[in-house]
Parts: structure tokens; sequence; C-alpha cells
């Protein structure tokens, strides 16, 4: 069996985000006509794209524009929905705590939610960081140019569809990620983790800026720290 090399690793990131990027494809197309037909410029929508790459803050960000939103609305709301970030450095520190700035910096910006998926698994299973880097790389490069692709298609696309938000393709990232959880989900803590998470991501659907996900989050991987705890005591004892 032949050792895996950088270049091996970089094509298994890519390779792993293949279902994601097909969830995420959709979602891509409906940014680029909504955006087109909120009254965004192509070469705007484009930029954003290429710029920010972060899904749910360029929907926000277009919505808040079109609504004659200030810029210190846009940003303030942005920020508070991309903190779940703050969850994923969390995870994926240990991995990369001895990884130079040139690498970090791009592994940072084009870290996404389907990015992150793909790799977590990777991570748990390879000691070496050279392979890890390249991984998340493959990973992020393969879902940042589709991101690109899928933007222009949706902007071309959004000059001929009307209306194109009521096609609910946007529906085929969330199952996408379903698929990519339930497989996760082995033991109790996993299983208390996503019942407790999916309950409170329920009850806090109204709360304003999508705050509510981020508690869910939280209270989740806090409930999945107290059972493992709980049963690492137990086998001690």
């Amino acid at each position: 069996m032949n050792e895996p090399t950088g270049r091996s690793a970089f094509w298994a990131g890519a390779r792993a985000t293949i279902p994601l990027v097909v969830g995420a494809s959709p979602f891509g197309l409906i940014f680029g006509a909504l955006a087109v037909s909120e009254g965004l410029s192509p070469n705007g929508t484009l930029a954003m794209s290429t710029f920010v790459f972060a899904g749910s803050a360029q929907f926000i960000s277009v919505s808040l524009i079109s609504a004659g939103a200030n810029i210190a609305v846009i940003l303030g709301t942005t920020f508070v929905v991309n903190l779940r970030h703050m969850l994923y450095s969390a995870t994926l520190a240990p991995h990369f705590k001895n990884l130079p700035q040139r690498w970090m910096l791009p592994l940072s910006f084009w870290l996404t939610d389907e990015s992150f998926v793909a790799s977590v698994k990777y991570f748990d299973s390879q000691e070496d960081q050279d392979h890890k880097k390249y991984f998340l790389l493959g990973s992020e490069l393969f879902m940042y140019l589709n991101w690109l692709w899928v933007t222009w298609l949706g902007v071309k696309l959004g000059q001929s569809i009307p209306d194109p938000g009521k096609w609910g393709l946007d529906f085929a990232m969330v199952v996408t990620f379903i698929g990519m959880l339930i497989p996760e989900i082995k033991d109790r803590p996993s299983m208390a983790a996503a019942i407790v998470a999916a309950g409170a991501a329920l009850l806090g659907r109204h709360i304003p800026n999508q705050l509510g996900l981020l508690i869910a989050a939280f209270l989740g991987i806090l409930v999945a720290i107290l059972l493992e705890n709980r049963a690492a005591k137990g086998q001690q004892l």
C-alpha cells in the first residue's frame, strides 16, 4: 500500500467534498439569481462570492443592501451569522497549532461548513500535519471554485428566470448535511448532542440573526462533553 503524500491528500480532500458540493451548488445558483434580481450588478455578485465566500452571509448581505441598510448593520449582522466559525476553529486548532501563518490565512478564508464536515473525520485518523493541511486545502479549493462557477451560472439564469427563490433548491444543502451527520451518530453522547441541538434550533428558530443556531450548537456540544466526561469517570471508577 502506497504511503499518502501531500498531493494524494489534496485530491482526497476534493473527492471527499463531492457529496457536499452537490448540495451546495443549488444554493449558489439561487444566490447568483437572487442577487441580480435584488439589484446587485453581475460583477458585484461575482465579487461578493470571490471576496466574501460565505453563503448564508452573502444572502443576508444582499437582502440588507436591497433594503438600504447601512454598512454597520450589514457588517454586524454577518459577523453574528458567522460566529459558528469559532466552533470550527476550536475544533481544528489542535490539528494546526504549528502551522505557519502563510498557511493559516488562506485556510481560514476558504473554510466553510462543507470543508469542515469533510475534514474532521479525516483528521481524527491522520497524524501527519502536512497531509491534514493538504486535505483541507483540496476540499476548500474545490468548494471555492465550484461556488464561483455556480454563482456565475446563477447570475446568467437569474436574468431569465422570474423569482428563483420559489424553486426551493436551497433545501438540497439541508438534505446533504443531514446525510453527512447521521452516520456520525454512533454513541450516546453524539445521539444526545444531535437531539438537544435539533430541539434547541427548533425552539430558537425565531431568534434574530440566526442566533438560535449558534445557541443550539453550543448546547449540543455541552451535552456531549458532559456525557463523555461522565462516561470517562465511570470507567475510572
